[in-house]
């Protein structure tokens, strides 16, 4: 177990990475989708619509995971974070919403009227994540503890995910 104040956690949660958010369907398959996110440095806040499957599944059953996966073979390392989601609408979710568009739009896309504003009119809710757990991963621990380092002194044997 890990916890959100661990520096790895922290970088990861601070840092502008895709992560995939998993809600539970009603037929209790589970639901993942990618997702930005903002980390207030308590909970962690996804922008979305009221629309979507996840806004859904979340009315049902609050339950929820957000993994992000650096995805860099040179630093392989991510976290999943459990807990419950909280759905924020009106002007909560607006303030927050502008927060996560920021932190993927450049200034210039949030300023040009047919990306921003559209954004800000797609996204019509927040789910407030409260983190219950936290569960890292770091392949570079990992490589010293258990592969007495065979994978940095053999950079090409991780090789590059697809892009």
């Amino acid at each position: 177990m890990a916890s959100l104040s661990d520096p790895l956690v922290k970088q990861l949660l601070e840092g502008r990475y895709i992560a995939t958010l998993a809600t539970k369907n009603p037929d209790g398959c589970i639901h993942m989708v990618a997702v930005w996110y903002w980390y207030d440095g308590k909970d962690i806040y996804v922008a979305t619509s009221t629309r979507t499957r996840k806004a859904k599944n979340l009315q049902s059953d609050s339950s929820v995971s957000l993994m992000i996966d650096s995805r860099d073979p040179a630093a392989s390392c991510g976290v999943t974070v459990m807990g419950n989601g909280t759905a924020l609408t009106g002007g909560a979710s607006r303030t927050v919403n502008e927060r996560v568009h920021r932190k993927y739009l450049s200034e210039a896309a949030m300023g040009n009227p047919k990306v921003g504003p559209v954004f800000a009119a797609w996204d019509d809710m927040t789910i407030q994540i409260a983190p219950a757990s936290v569960v890292a991963w770091d392949m570079r621990e990992a490589d010293k503890h258990v592969f007495d380092g065979t994978f940095a002194a053999n950079p090409g044997y991780l090789l590059e995910p697809e892009r």
